[in-house]
């Protein structure tokens, strides 16, 4: 992809700062008191609970059923990259490929950066029911895991006290996610845009809530800008030892707390945002998915797709769907889950709606 074909999101204001939105192209309830005697409402309340309490024990994966189930996703793929090769069996819990999650993203203090934050969050959550019915309905195969995708710190355009061009989000924005997560029966995903900060000066401030069960953690290339450029000139960067520190640290985390294993999203669109693929690191306590970022047309998004996602196989894919920017150009269509369904080998797993 050319570098003139990839749009920067536009900055927006908060407070005194200037952050970026996420994600280029190649281009936030109080729970209802419930009576004693109903019964239903009772066992709708112990589902959700189910997401954020740790078991005492997970049952093993069915180790048949998972290869049947990578198979399927595969989706007829004939060059031999998929399912991914020679990769472990996961600790007993994992979500993929048993479900396909369908998150939606964004902060809560914007409305630009993404949906999770741009509609009142009673309608956000109905909004993300939808979408859960819908792709359900397009692949009977396979269940849904309804997600909330926050960016926990966010690159922004003014440098800080410390110069590192990046805002953390206040814990009490996290608490308010896990909240609405919870009334959705939803995981969460904690997003991280290091700037020029580094991976591993911010995952372990979000440590806290890595150890529970529903909180999973996401990584976006895009703006880790390893030369020093401020986010938003360029399009950043990680290595296969960005990724391998992060698997290995969630790993830990993992293995200490007796918990299910973790789903980490790595956002890409272009080449150089993920160097040494071949060298990233799989682990049965980590889940890795590389998620296509890139907003605009379905035939370009298909092009970046090919190149970026199928070319390169780590372990899962997901796919990112635009409700404003994919209908920018003609023919000013964003893709419906049948059309991804139909369009996409392998199969995404992953689904981000911004």
């Amino acid at each position: 992809m050319k570098l003139k074909s990839v749009l920067f999101s536009a900055l927006f204001a908060f407070s005194s700062l200037v952050l970026f939105s996420a994600c280029s192209q190649s281009d936030g309830s109080k729970v209802a008191n419930k009576k004693a005697g109903d019964t239903s409402a009772k066992a709708k309340g112990e589902e959700a609970d189910t997401l954020s309490v740790v078991k005492s024990t997970y049952p093993p994966t069915d180790k048949a059923l998972y290869d049947s189930l990578l198979k399927f996703n595969a989706h007829s793929d004939t060059s031999g990259r998929w399912p991914v090769k020679n990769q472990p069996y996961p600790l007993g819990g994992a979500i993929l490929p048993f479900k396909r999650v369908v998150s939606f993203y964004g902060n809560l203090y914007s409305k630009k950066m993404g949906i999770l934050g741009e509609l009142p969050p009673n309608e956000m959550l109905a909004k993300l029911k939808g979408e859960v019915k819908a792709w359900e309905k397009a692949d009977p195969k396979t269940p849904v895991q309804p997600a909330l995708h926050y960016i926990a710190v966010v690159a922004q355009g003014d440098g800080g006290k410390d110069g590192k061009y990046r805002y953390r989000m206040p814990f009490k924005q996290i608490d308010s996610i896990l909240v609405l997560a919870k009334k959705a029966h939803a995981i969460v995903f904690l997003d991280v845009q290091v700037a020029l900060s580094n991976i591993q000066a911010e995952l372990p401030l979000f440590e806290k809530y890595l150890k529970m069960p529903q909180v999973h953690f996401g990584m976006d290339p895009e703006f880790s800008m390893k030369d020093g450029s401020k986010p938003g000139k360029k399009i950043g960067t990680y290595d296969a030892a960005d990724i391998n520190y992060v698997t290995g640290y969630l790993a830990n985390i993992v293995k200490k707390n007796g918990l299910p294993p973790k789903i980490l999203v790595v956002h890409r669109f272009t080449r150089k945002m993920v160097t040494n693929y071949k060298n990233i690191k799989l682990r049965p306590e980590v889940q890795v998915v590389m998620d296509m970022d890139g907003w605009g047309e379905p035939d370009l998004k298909t092009g970046t797709y090919r190149y970026f996602i199928n070319q390169e196989p780590v372990q899962f894919t997901g796919f990112k769907l635009f409700y404003k920017n994919d209908i920018k150009k003609a023919p000013h269509h964003m893709l419906l889950p049948a059309e991804v369904l139909s369009r996409y080998s392998p199969y995404p797993i992953y689904i981000q709606y911004q």
